[in-house]
């Protein structure tokens, strides 16, 4: 039975759907991403909401990092942090960090 009560665990395990942002949202995302590469060799900390993806069924899972940026990598299309994390830019739902308040108070 335990090869049944795994089944019945799996299918009953929640997922959440990705959300898709709109163009205002990725744009901001996009000046957030500039302005961390500008300011890499400061390695700023930051805080990241990312989706990711289950393994085993559709939808995934929201989770926020914080940590200091050491790369981006526009080649994998991935933000590196300097506890070697990697953490796919498509996936990102928000960034947020003092670095930013620059941004916030333009708006």
């Amino acid at each position: 039975m335990t090869g049944y009560d795994a089944a019945v665990k799996e299918t009953a395990r929640l997922t959440e759907q990705k959300i898709d942002l709109d163009e205002y949202e990725k744009a901001t995302l996009d000046q957030r991403i500039l302005l961390l590469q500008e300011h890499l060799q400061d390695l700023p900390e930051i805080t990241i909401t990312y989706f990711e993806p289950d393994e085993r069924k559709e939808g995934g899972k929201y989770i926020s990092a914080t940590g200091k940026v050491k790369k981006i990598d526009t080649y994998e299309k991935q933000i590196v942090l300097t506890d070697k994390q990697k953490i796919s830019i498509e996936n990102i739902l928000s960034i947020q960090g003092e670095l930013f308040r620059i941004l916030e108070t333009e708006d």
